[in-house]
C-alpha cells in the first residue's frame, strides 16, 4: 500500500475538516455558557424586586408587593406546552413605588385559527407576589411587520413583544424585566417550570459531538481514499505489452 492523494481532495476534505472542529469547540463553548447559565440560576440570591431591579440581578428569587392591572394584558403567541401552542399571559403589576414591570403568569391554550382569546381572570386587590425576574422576551428573528397594538379591546395577542408599543399601549413606563410568577403563587396559568434557558447544556454538548464526529469522518474519507495498492508485476508486463 502506498498513501497519495490529490491536492484538490486534500484541500476540501481538509477545509470541511476545519469548519466541523470550529463548529463543535462553538458548541463546547456554549455549553460552557449555558452551564453557566443555569448555575447562577439555581444559586440566584432571594431579595426584593426593588433591590433586584436596581441592581439588574438576572434570575432573583423576588418578592413584590403591589397590585395587578385587572383588565389589560399582553399574550404572546407561539408559546409550546406539551405540543400544544398557547399564549404566555403578561399582566402589569404596579410595585408599590410606582414602578411597573410585567408578571409571566404562565402558559394558556389558543385555538387554531385564533378566533377568541381567553379571559384573564384577574384581582386587582393589592397582594404579594413571588417569582424570578427575568429579561424580557427575547425578539428573535423576525417574519413581517411588527405587532401593533390596539388599546380599545385587551387583552392584545401579539407575536413577538416590543419593549416600546407595550408602554405606548398602557400609557405607562415598564421595567425592562419580567417577574416570572412562581408555579405555587396563586392567579397563574400552566407551564411555570421556569428554566434559565430553553437549551440545556447536554444539549450543546450532544451536538459538539457529532460536530466531532463529523470532523473524525472527514478525516478518515481523506486518508482511506488515498491509500492506493501498487501495481502487480503482472499488471506491469500486461501494460507493456500493450
Amino acid at each position: 500500500m502506498i498513501f497519495r492523494t490529490s491536492i484538490k481532495l486534500t484541500i476540501l476534505l481538509l477545509a470541511l475538516a476545519l469548519i466541523f472542529g470550529r463548529l463543535g469547540f462553538w458548541q463546547l463553548q456554549r455549553k460552557a455558557e449555558k452551564q453557566a447559565m443555569f448555575d447562577q440560576f439555581l444559586n440566584a440570591p432571594v431579595m426584593s424586586v426593588e433591590e433586584a431591579l436596581d441592581r439588574d440581578q438576572l434570575f432573583a428569587k423576588v418578592r413584590a408587593a403591589g397590585a395587578f392591572d385587572a383588565n389589560r394584558h399582553i399574550l404572546l403567541d407561539n408559546q409550546i406546552l406539551d405540543g400544544r401552542v398557547g399564549v404566555h399571559v403578561l399582566t402589569p403589576f404596579r410595585l408599590q413605588d410606582g414602578r411597573t414591570i410585567l408578571v409571566n403568569r404562565g402558559w394558556l391554550p389558543l385555538p387554531p385559527d385564533r378566533s377568541t382569546l381567553p379571559r384573564i381572570v384577574t384581582d386587582p386587590r393589592q397582594r404579594s407576589v413571588e417569582g424570578r425576574l427575568n429579561r424580557l422576551p427575547s425578539q428573535g428573528p423576525r417574519v413581517g411587520e411588527a405587532d401593533v397594538l390596539d388599546t380599545t379591546g385587551w387583552p392584545q395577542l401579539v407575536t413577538y413583544f416590543d419593549l416600546n408599543p407595550a408602554e405606548k399601549a398602557l400609557g405607562s413606563k415598564l421595567e425592562p424585566w419580567q417577574i416570572q410568577l412562581d408555579s405555587d403563587q396563586d392567579g397563574g396559568f400552566a407551564g411555570r417550570q421556569w428554566k434559565a434557558a430553553v437549551m440545556e447544556p447536554k444539549v450543546h454538548g450532544a451536538y459538539a459531538v457529532q460536530w466531532f464526529g463529523l470532523m473524525s469522518a472527514a478525516i478518515v474519507i481523506w486518508a482511506v481514499l488515498g491509500f492506493r495498492r501498487p501495481a502487480t508485476a503482472t499488471g506491469n508486463a500486461e501494460g507493456k505489452d500493450l
